[in-house]
């Protein structure tokens, strides 16, 4: 594969007795768009853990352009441009609209006054980040609520708040843990258009874990389905869709994935 972005190499993770992931591996390519599905429990916010250093793999390799990042955690990993959303809504609620997108931007920044007049290269740097977080909330259409606090949205649109977030970071790749999740279908089918403009805008990998088939089938590039922790099938959505052993998977039929796995997720 051409320009290797992220490289998971038979990740497997245990909890005591419980294989929740076996040997599971992916490569992707900058730019690409891949779901990553299966039925509830099949692992796949595990997965999203293990690549973000909120669970270390028992065993298997971890790479993101070409540096290991074994053993390393969430916070270093964000620094490397991996940036994630959660199946639970997490953002901070008590905030401004604004402020959630603003801290995500900016770490390292120093806010003070003294600092914004006294040194201009800090009060231009502000000025961008400022700009920037605008510019997220816009495409999300949430600048028109920038005062607002977080907890006064709507749930769609905590969802979006959550992904601008993300994206302030200045990822390379970014994970959406089940972004149409409590959608109704109008809000559904503008997510989907809105996670291929940030893609194309933003130069980005984006993997994807969604149950709204629809979503999934009418943007990802490949998708990756998983059950009972272990990888069934991989390819195109219509490769996918006519596999067999996918069929029996969501259709609750016999599948020899490893009886007794699995995990919470």
């Amino acid at each position: 594969m051409k320009d290797v972005l992220l490289e998971a190499d038979r990740l497997s993770v245990r909890f005591g007795g419980l294989l929740a992931v076996s040997e599971f591996s992916l490569k992707m390519s900058r730019y690409e768009l891949v779901g990553l599905i299966g039925p509830n429990g099949a692992g796949k916010t595990t997965i999203f853990n293990l690549l973000t250093g909120v669970y270390r793999p028992s065993s298997g390799r971890l790479s993101f352009r070409g540096r290991p990042l074994d053993g390393l955690p969430p916070h270093r990993i964000a620094r490397e441009g991996i940036a994630r959303t959660f199946q639970n809504i997490r953002i901070f609620k008590d905030l401004s609209v604004l402020d959630n997108v603003r801290i995500a931007g900016g770490p390292g920044l120093r806010y003070g006054l003294r600092h914004v007049v006294f040194e201009p290269a800090v009060a231009a740097e502000e000025k961008e980040l400022l700009d920037r977080s605008l510019a997220l909330l816009a495409i999300f259409g949430l600048d028109g609520r920038r005062d607002e606090q977080a907890k006064n949205l709507s749930y769609g649109n905590q969802r979006r708040l959550e992904i601008a977030r993300a994206l302030a970071t200045r990822p390379s790749l970014l994970l959406l843990d089940e972004p149409a999740a409590g959608l109704n279908v109008a809000e559904a089918l503008g997510l989907m258009d809105t996670i291929v403009r940030i893609r194309d805008e933003f130069h980005l990998a984006v993997l994807l874990i969604e149950h709204n088939m629809e979503v999934v089938m009418g943007i990802c590039e490949r998708i990756v389905v998983l059950n009972y922790g272990r990888t069934i099938a991989e390819g195109s959505p219509a490769a996918v869709q006519a596999n067999p052993a996918v069929i029996a998977a969501y259709l609750g039929e016999a599948v020899d994935a490893g009886a007794g796995q699995g995990d919470a997720s």
